[in-house]
């Protein structure tokens, strides 16, 4: 077979082998040698490693101690950052910049000032706070001759405001006040708290000052007052003498107007030099009393304000002089003539908000003592104006005027001092008080002269030689005519239905003019005809009640109407009683 004839014997495999072995062998050696290459790079490879291992634990190392570095690093800055601000308020504390020491060396005191001084104190405190720290010791001499120097200029400043006042009574004070002083009050606060004997000796100088300016301004004007006062020839007459004069008394609407507050200008001064003006009593005590009321409160809410050291800021106390004021004087200073503008009203506007409804009711926030304090400051700024009103009132009351004019005055006292309580002028409100006290006790006299004078001419004789009281029909009438009238004036002047200082001397009044009626009338024979003429007094009177018909439904206006109309009627029963009986005998 034809495998089997092919077939190799057996030592040709073996052959063939050694020679592909042979022909291999280079590559053998080769890859040899690449093992061999292979070997020493892993044995460089396992010596970089080793070495490497080695830097990376010293790397490691570094890392973590960097790591440990930053950490405290990182506390460090969050406790620098902690003590960061207050330690830039400490150092801006402790120090006083360039700007504000060549503030208070180099320029004068104005508005530029008031930041500057408050920033200063804020310094000042803050020293004083830091004592113990050595900064602060250091800068002890510097801020303390700064303060000597701001204190001295501000002492200059004041000082120098005060002149106006003392140069002139025409000054307004109230401008002067709300346009100057308050800009200018945290100035004086700042003295008051770190230069207390020149904020005294400043209050001191100004107390004097407006007590002088208050005290010329008003006794030359109270004097042109006194001018007016003596061309007055009303004086007080009983109802008896009323009645034998002619004309009369009249209601007079316009005069009770001076009652009241609202209305009329206040009186000039100017006007006294022409000798033929003239003004009612109630009319020259209610300009005294308004130019007072509207000076003394002014003052007392400036220095109640201005002088405090327990009161808002200035931005919020300029309100309290909000309100219009009378100026004493605001004419040309002349001896002889004063007080020329006395009726000048001028309107102070409040720069800052109002810290009350009326600027005032902070008053009451302050401490009682401090006060006090203040209320003897403005008592040396009006006692000798305050003596000057006294003194005249005296002059208008003594001798006693006429009845209504009189009550007049009393509701003006009250009307005054119910507006000087709102504005909460403690002393000025005593005052007034006071005057009010003084003029009821002269209301009493004057109305118990007129009942004693109408009791006289009502009484019977006694006695064989007693002289008789004559009466005419003329003198009743005008005796009832006076009594409605001052009836009605009465009611005007009264607030209030029930009012027993006033009704209760009516009701006397009333009495006695029954009585001296009766009198009159008792020594007619005739039954009929003294019916008719009381019937015809009554009627007199009823006329008079009910002139006034607006006053109809005041309580009193008609218990006094019912009164005489039951008069009246009994009177006229009588009448129309002898009739019947005359037509009966006839």
């Amino acid at each position: 077979m034809t495998s089997l004839g092919t077939e190799k014997p057996p030592g040709a495999n073996e052959c063939d082998k050694r020679i592909s072995h042979r022909a291999r062998a280079k590559d053998y050696v080769e890859l040899h040698d690449q093992v061999q290459s292979s070997m020493n790079l892993l044995d460089s490879l396992e010596s970089f490693l080793s070495s490497f291992q080695r830097d990376l634990s010293s790397v490691s190392g570094q890392i973590s101690e960097l790591q440990e570095r930053s950490k405290e690093i990182d506390r460090r800055l969050k406790s620098r950052r902690r003590i960061e601000k207050p330690l830039s308020k400490l150092v801006s504390e402790l120090t006083i910049p360039p700007a504000l020491i060549l503030t208070i060396l180099d320029t004068e005191v104005g508005e530029s000032w008031i930041p500057v001084i408050d920033d200063f104190e804020r310094r000042l405190d803050a020293l004083e706070v830091r004592a113990r720290v050595k900064a602060a010791r250091d800068l002890g001499d510097i801020s303390e001759g700064l303060r000597i120097v701001a204190a001295t200029k501000l002492r200059a400043f004041f000082l120098a405001l005060l002149r106006p006042i003392k140069d002139s009574v025409t000054t307004n004070v109230q401008v002067l006040q709300s346009s100057v002083y308050m800009k200018y009050r945290p100035l004086f606060s700042f003295l008051q708290r770190k230069a207390a004997s020149v904020a005294k000796e400043i209050q001191d100088s100004y107390i004097a000052a407006t007590r002088t300016y208050y005290e010329t301004a008003f006794r030359r004007y109270i004097r042109s007052l006194g001018w007016l006062r003596s061309k007055v020839t009303e004086k007080f007459e009983t109802l008896v003498v009323l009645s034998v004069q002619q004309g009369g008394s009249r209601l007079d609407h316009e005069r009770l107007a001076y009652a009241k507050m609202d209305g009329s200008s206040v009186i000039l001064a100017y006007m006294a030099d022409d000798k033929a003006h003239k003004e009612p009593l109630e009319a020259i005590l209610r300009s005294l009393f308004l130019v007072l009321m509207d000076n003394a409160t002014a003052e007392y809410s400036f220095i109640t304000t201005f002088f405090s050291s327990q009161v808002a800021p200035a931005s919020d106390q300029d309100s309290v002089l909000s309100a219009p004021l009378l100026s004493p004087d605001c004419g040309v200073v002349d001896d002889r003539k004063s007080i020329a503008g006395s009726e000048a009203r001028t309107e102070v506007a409040s720069p800052g908000p109002s810290a009350g409804r009326n600027g005032l009711g902070r008053l009451t926030d302050i401490d009682k003592g401090v006060r006090n304090d203040l209320g003897n400051l403005w008592k040396k700024v009006f006692d000798p104006v305050l003596e000057y009103t006294k003194a005249f009132l005296v002059s208008v009351v003594e001798p006693p005027p006429p009845a209504i004019p009189l009550l007049t005055m009393v509701r003006l006292t009250e009307a005054v001092l119910a507006e000087v309580q709102k504005r909460q002028c403690l002393p000025l409100e005593t005052f007034f008080f006071t005057m009010r006290l003084q003029l009821w006790p002269v209301f009493q006299k004057v109305m118990t002269e007129h009942c004693d004078s109408l009791k006289k001419v009502a009484e019977k004789p006694s006695g064989y030689f007693a002289k008789t009281n004559p009466t005419t029909d003329a003198m009743v009438s005008n005796i009832c005519h006076s009594y409605t009238v001052m009836f009605q004036s009465f009611v005007l002047l009264t607030s209030e239905a029930e009012e027993t200082m006033i009704f209760s001397n009516l009701f006397r009044l009333q009495q006695e003019l029954d009585k001296l009626i009766l009198r009159h009338t008792e020594f007619i024979a005739d039954p009929t005809v003294r019916a008719t003429k009381r019937s015809a007094i009554y009627e007199i009177l009823l006329q008079g009640l009910i002139k006034g018909s607006h006053l109809t439904r005041h309580p009193k206006v008609q218990m006094e109407l019912d009164y005489w109309a039951e008069k009246e009627r009994s009177a006229r029963q009588i009448i129309l009683s002898a009739g019947r009986h005359s037509k009966v005998r006839q």
